[in-house]
């Protein structure tokens, strides 16, 4: 989290990253999911961000919501970084079981050194596949702040497809995870 928002903070500097906004109505993701939205979302427009789709309500220091769509075997679920001292990457594999996919979250959420306590874990239909959903919170190193998030996820002909979300316990998780478990319901995967 903490490198993801460094990230961010450079790139603004440097003018390279834009929010735009992502209207009401299906939204597709990828070339095999779509999403049905009841309000708008911003969407955060960055090079080097990694896979994931970022979209926010208040901003990214405050919430997240990550979408995943088509993560392929082997691929880092985060943007990489590499050389002496850079912390560990995580990336998906297409056999990986459910707890291995929530531990694979853990590992990338916490590559900051923020804490984690995964919370509950279960089996659920995401997209119209066999999928899970986990809820967590965790504590940001960089200014501990306290978040609650929720993840749900699915593996489709090989390919992750994931949302995640995550906001401060206070005020912004209770304020949005409404719309969010609307938008995690409405998704669909195309077999």
């Amino acid at each position: 989290m903490r490198n993801l928002l460094l990230i961010v903070v450079v790139s603004l500097l440097a003018g390279c990253v834009s929010m735009s906004k992502v209207d009401s109505g299906e939204q597709k993701i990828g070339d095999r999911m779509s999403v049905t939205l009841d309000g708008p979302w911003n969407r955060i427009n960055a090079p080097g961000l990694g896979p994931a789709e970022i979209w926010t309500m208040e901003g990214m220091p405050v919430d997240q919501l990550l979408i995943y769509s088509g993560i392929k075997n082997e691929q880092i679920v985060h943007a990489a970084r590499t050389g002496t001292g850079a912390p560990k990457n995580f990336a998906f594999r297409s056999n990986m079981l459910p707890d291995d996919i929530a531990a694979m979250f853990e590992g990338m959420l916490t590559r900051d050194g923020s804490r984690y306590k995964l919370e509950k874990l279960e089996p659920v239909t995401f997209g119209g596949v066999k999928g899970l959903r986990f809820e967590y919170s965790l504590t940001r190193k960089i200014d501990s702040v306290l978040l609650i998030g929720v993840g749900y996820a699915a593996v489709s002909k090989g390919e992750l497809f994931s949302i995640l979300y995550a906001a401060p316990k206070l005020t912004f998780y209770p304020r949005h995870i409404a719309r969010v478990e609307q938008i995690t319901k409405s998704a669909r995967i195309k077999e």
